[in-house]
């Protein structure tokens, strides 16, 4: 069996350090915030490049939080992908503004900036990129159009802990940079947790009222806002694992390296393309196949598992069938839900493995 990830693997590699960090915190009964989750901020926004971080307990509160921060509310319009996870939309629903999608681009599956100025209206109010499977959007040509118009931009890098452009950090160009740290994350917790990341000073301060009932201290409270408040022992397991992430980045990207070699001449699969200026964390390595779902279920059969991400773009899912889209109004992210199949890559992973995925790769594509 190869899994698509091995989460037990990771905590086996690190116990020690990950069980020294959590009965710290029950040694302190900090359990709710606290000094831990306050040092991690601080390592968290000096490893992106930030001013600020404000931890909090999921990715989408992060996503929600940074949102509000920037004055989104009902009656405007965020612009964003309909090819991710549901997550991202679900954010701006959650600030009572209404999703506007533009498609992604064929290479990468990122934002397309190409076609971003045409949804621009007076309503536009914020445009949320997605930095999918842990590559950047093309930051220099969202950032042009946005400044042009005066909108914000959000950036959910959920997957793309460490992730560059142009040398600058995931999360560090826009108004603020979202992060998951769901447990499958490159950076993940042992449950939920969530980070926002920016510059702006007014920015970080409402969202730390924000996270906390909008109190700036003890029932003291300024702003309506929401228990979104991260857990004192992810913010302690956060902190060990955030000194092995470069180590873990480094491990995917020779799996990705290894994977695009061996599967070079396999013209049935197309594997993942790296543009020159932007570090791919590779949070996913996704192969595009013209019989996806039949490859997906040969390795399952030979006990490789894989995964779909995502097999229907948000435009299509029923929760959102109240925005009016249908089939065939984002060709390139329907065609990507068609044919993208994910490849089992995580920093414990073994060469063997890698080759034992490709051989099976290659006599599967060629019975199905």
């Amino acid at each position: 069996m190869i899994p698509f990830l091995d989460l037990k693997a990771q905590y086996a590699s690190i116990k020690d350090e990950i069980d020294a960090a959590v009965l710290g915190v029950l040694a302190s009964a900090q359990y709710v915030l606290g000094p831990e989750v306050a040092q991690f901020e601080e390592e968290f926004a000096a490893y992106s490049d930030a001013k600020h971080a404000v931890a909090v307990n999921t990715g989408t509160s992060a996503l929600h939080l940074a949102l509000l921060a920037a004055d989104v509310g009902p009656g405007d319009e965020v612009i964003t992908v309909p090819f991710t996870f549901v997550a991202t939309v679900s954010a701006i629903c959650y600030a009572g503004a209404l999703p506007v999608f533009v498609d992604v681009e064929p290479m990468t599956l990122t934002m397309d900036p190409a076609k971003l100025e045409a949804a621009i209206t007076p309503r536009t109010k914020a445009i949320v990129p997605v930095h999918l499977y842990g590559q950047m959007a093309d930051m220099d040509a969202i950032m042009a159009i946005a400044n042009r118009h005066g909108i914000a931009v959000i950036e959910d890098a959920c997957q793309a802990h460490g992730a560059e452009y142009k040398g600058r950090r995931a999360g560090s160009i826009g108004a603020s940079g979202c992060f998951s740290f769901y447990p499958g994350k490159n950076l993940g917790a042992c449950g939920e947790g969530g980070i926002v990341v920016t510059n702006n000073d007014a920015h970080a301060k409402t969202m730390r009222m924000l996270r906390d009932w909008g109190q700036e201290r003890r029932y003291h409270h300024l702003v309506k806002g929401f228990n979104y408040r991260m857990d004192g022992i992810q913010g302690a397991i956060l902190r060990v694992k955030l000194r092995h992430l470069d180590a873990w980045t480094a491990a995917r990207r020779t799996h990705a390296s290894r994977y695009s070699s061996l599967l070079s001449n396999l013209d049935t699969v197309e594997t993942p393309v790296e543009v020159a200026y932007r570090r791919h964390v590779y949070h996913v390595y996704a192969v595009r196949c013209r019989d996806r779902d039949g490859l997906h279920r040969a390795l399952e059969a030979e006990g490789i598992q894989s995964g779909l991400h995502y097999p229907i773009p948000v435009h299509l899912q029923k929760a959102h069938e109240d925005l009016g889209y249908k089939p065939g109004d984002f060709p390139v992210s329907e065609a990507a839900s068609r044919t993208v199949l994910s490849l089992p890559i995580y920093p414990e992973m073994t060469g063997r493995q890698v080759e034992q995925v490709v051989a099976a790769l290659e006599q599967d594509a060629y019975v199905s």
